[in-house]
């Protein structure tokens, strides 16, 4: 019977590591990374809490459908705004009507998110930790407290740009629909002869609904042109790997879920560009997406590029900056073509 590998000495872990990193490539801290995200899914959505989750962004796009080829770190993760809020939102209705019941319902979920992240989440992760007897600590972040941070003994170290911590972001203001109940197993999974690693089978939000919200987010970047901290460029490094993949051609013609992501941004994540007008969702996807930078901005993308490809993020063979621009222009282009005259 194979051994788990949270049962192993930290010894016997690294030995599993560098065995993986032979087989497959991939740094061993990524691999060792990869697995704590894993135990974390399945911890979250094993539990009762995981029955109003949907996980999503690019670590979905790499861990549940595979199609982008770059380690992702965090979690993101939507707490369906019906259950939140549910005295708010009147039941299935989750748009709100007016930009002041938009304002009422941002403030609740300010509100609540980080009472039930402390009150429900914590605990439920705590209590996993505690039966596996894994020494990893808990940490309630961000300017909202809005993150929960798993920070694990690493037996591995790459050079600081992924550091040993799973970050868990949690969003209110969506349902996180389309979504479906998707595997996720480990990326050393089958490599290592006699070891078992943590599997998930969590909610996952669908690819499409994902390529706009990547989509709209670098949109609103080349309007402003200011990046938002480290990491940014994965979202332009995404699209270009939805562009390759499979589901490119229904994720542009579907105007239902592009018109659905812009109304939702439009009531909760309101943006001005670089003028201080207005960013305007429905236009962007109504044949207006504009996904390549200029300037300055196009220059710090490129450094945030370069930091993730030194500490081997990009797991493949990634697209040099230039071709990954080509290549969001192509997206931006058929994405405007899809929405027709």
């Amino acid at each position: 019977m194979a051994e788990p590998y949270f049962s192993l000495s930290d010894e016997d872990r690294a030995e599993v590591l560098e065995l993986g990193r032979e087989r497959t490539g991939r740094p061993a801290h990524l691999l060792e990374k990869d697995v704590w995200v894993v135990w974390t899914l399945g911890a979250l959505f094993g539990s009762p809490v995981g029955a109003d989750l949907t996980f999503k962004g690019g670590t979905s796009l790499s861990k549940a459908y595979r199609i982008i080829d770059r380690f992702s770190e965090d979690l993101d993760l939507t707490y369906d705004i019906r259950r939140l809020i549910a005295d708010l939102t009147g039941g299935e209705e989750f748009l709100p009507t007016s930009r002041s019941q938009a304002g009422k319902w941002t403030r609740a979920v300010r509100d609540r998110l980080p009472e039930w992240i402390a009150g429900t989440v914590q605990p439920v992760i705590q209590a996993a930790l505690a039966q596996a007897s894994l020494g990893a600590k808990l940490e309630l972040s961000g300017a909202d407290k809005d993150k929960l941070l798993l920070h694990y003994p690493a037996v591995k170290r790459g050079t600081g740009y992924v550091a040993p911590v799973v970050t868990m972001e949690f969003g209110g203001r969506a349902t996180g629909e389309p979504h479906s109940i998707t595997p996720v197993p480990c990326d050393i999974e089958g490599q290592v002869e006699g070891v078992s690693f943590p599997v998930a089978s969590p909610m996952v939000m669908s690819v499409t609904r994902t390529f706009w919200e990547k989509a709209t987010a670098a949109h609103v970047y080349c309007a402003q042109g200011r990046i938002r901290g480290e990491r940014y460029a994965r979202h332009w490094h995404d699209l270009a790997a939805i562009l390759r993949s499979p589901h490119f051609d229904a994720a542009v013609k579907d105007r239902e879920i592009a018109r659905a992501v812009a109304e939702h941004k439009s009531h909760f994540f309101s943006e001005k560009d670089a003028t201080g007008h207005p960013v305007d969702y429905l236009a962007a996807v109504a044949g207006s997406l504009q996904l390549v930078p200029e300037g300055t901005a196009r220059e710090a993308l490129a450094a945030d590029y370069a930091s993730m490809l030194e500490d081997q993020v990009m797991v493949g063979d990634a697209l040099p900056f230039e071709d990954l621009m080509m290549a969001c222009e192509e997206v931006a282009s058929r994405a405007n073509a899809a929405a027709g005259p």
